[in-house]
C-alpha cells in the first residue's frame, strides 16, 4: 500500500469546499477532514485509508459497539453525496451530477492480527480529491479538532478559503448552505448572529489560524432585511497551542473509555455522554447538556428501543424535531421553545 502523508495537511479544492455534502454529522465531518489529512492529493494509489479500530471509535466518539452498530456507522459513511454542476459552455448551470464521498468501507472487529476500518473513495469523486493543480487552499489538521460543531468546522474551511484575499461576501442564504444548514432555520438575522456568526467567531479565535469580523454589506431587502455579510479575515497568533491528532486521538479514547464505564455502572447501554454531546448537535447547541438530557430521557421512555440505541438514527429523529419546530416557529412565534421541543418528542409530525 502507498505510503500515506504523516504531515496532516488537507489540500482542498475550492470546487469540493463550496459543496454540500449531504446530512454530515458533526464527527463525520471531521473523520472526512481527517481521511483527507491522510491521503496525499497527488498519488491516487493513497486513496484507501485505514485506521486502527480503537482510533476510528475515538474520532468518530464511539463507545463500546458491537458488529451491527458499526455497520449502521459505514452505511451512514457511504451514503454521503455531492452534487457538483453541469455547465455549459456559456458557464450557466444547465444540470447537476450526484455522487458518494466513498464507494467502500471494510471494518473489521475480532481478528487477533488486527483490526481496523478501511475507506476508499468514491471513483467519481477522485476528480475532487486528487490531481489538482490550481484553485485550492491548505492548512493543517489540528485547526479542526478542537472546533465542537459543523458550523464551525465550515465557517473556518469558508473563510479559510479566502485568507489570502482578506475578506469573503456572501449572500445569506448562499452561508447557510455552505454552513449545511437548512435555510428556513435562523430566519431571524439576530438569532442567526447569535447562534451562528458570534459562536464561530469565538470558537475560531480561539482554536483555529484565523479570525474574522463581520458587519452587514450591500443594499437590504425588503422591511430592511439583511441579505449580505461582508467577513474580513485575518491571521490570528492568540489560539490555543495546536494538539496533534495523535493526542487528539488518545484525548478521545480517554474520554470514550470512561463513558464506558459509565455506562456498564448505569446498567443502560443507551446512556453515554458522547451521545448526549451528538444530540446537542442536531438542535444546533441551542439547549443546555442538562435539558438535551431531559430530551433523552422522554425519547428512552416512550420511542422504540431500536432507535433509541443507534446514534445515528436516534440524531436524525431529533434533527427532525427540530426542524419541525422551527417551521412552525415560523408561522406563529414559539417562546418557550425547550417546552416545545419536549412536547413533539414521540409525537407524529
Amino acid at each position: 500500500m502507498p505510503t500515506l502523508k504523516k504531515n496532516y495537511l488537507i489540500e482542498k479544492r475550492n470546487a469540493l469546499n463550496e459543496m454540500r455534502a449531504g446530512a454530515m454529522t458533526f464527527q463525520e465531518t471531521r473523520f472526512f477532514l481527517i481521511y483527507l489529512s491522510k491521503i496525499n492529493p497527488r498519488d491516487t494509489m493513497t486513496r484507501i485509508v485505514r485506521f486502527h479500530i480503537d482510533d476510528f471509535k475515538s474520532i468518530m466518539e464511539l463507545g463500546r459497539v458491537n458488529i451491527d452498530y458499526m455497520k449502521d456507522v459505514a452505511k451512514s459513511l457511504l451514503s454521503k453525496v455531492v452534487e457538483v454542476p453541469i455547465e455549459n459552455r456559456e458557464g450557466k448551470v444547465i444540470g447537476f451530477s450526484s455522487f458518494q464521498l466513498f464507494k467502500e468501507c471494510t471494518i473489521i472487529t475480532d481478528d487477533p492480527t488486527g483490526n481496523f476500518v478501511e475507506i476508499d473513495a468514491h471513483d467519481k469523486a477522485l476528480p475532487l480529491m486528487f490531481d489538482f493543480k490550481e484553485k485550492y487552499f491548505t492548512y493543517e489538521i489540528w485547526n479542526a479538532l478542537r472546533l465542537k460543531s459543523p458550523n464551525q468546522l465550515r465557517m473556518y474551511e469558508i473563510l479559510k478559503q479566502y485568507e489570502k484575499v482578506g475578506y469573503r461576501i456572501l449572500p445569506i442564504d448562499a452561508l447557510k448552505e455552505q454552513l449545511w444548514i437548512d435555510k428556513n432555520e435562523y430566519t431571524r438575522y439576530e438569532r442567526f448572529k447569535t447562534r451562528v456568526l458570534d459562536a464561530c467567531q469565538q470558537a475560531l479565535v480561539k482554536h483555529t489560524d484565523i479570525n474574522f469580523t463581520y458587519e452587514p454589506y450591500g443594499k437590504r431587502g425588503k422591511g430592511g432585511k439583511i441579505l449580505y455579510i461582508k467577513f474580513n479575515i485575518q491571521k490570528n497568533s492568540t489560539h490555543v497551542n495546536p494538539i496533534s491528532l495523535d493526542d487528539f486521538i488518545k484525548q478521545n479514547k480517554q474520554n470514550t473509555d470512561t463513558l464506558d464505564i459509565v455506562a456498564e455502572y448505569e446498567n443502560y447501554s443507551s446512556v453515554y455522554e458522547d451521545k448526549i454531546l451528538f444530540l446537542s448537535d442536531a438542535c444546533d447547541n441551542e439547549f443546555s447538556i442538562s435539558e438535551i438530557k431531559v430530551l433523552h430521557d422522554k425519547m428512552v421512555k416512550l420511542l422504540s428501543f431500536e432507535l433509541v440505541k443507534d446514534q445515528i438514527e436516534c440524531f436524525n429523529y431529533v434533527l427532525r424535531k427540530y426542524r419541525y419546530m422551527n417551521m412552525q416557529n415560523e408561522k406563529k412565534k414559539i417562546y418557550h421553545r425547550f417546552k416545545y421541543m419536549l412536547g413533539i418528542i414521540g409525537k407524529e409530525d
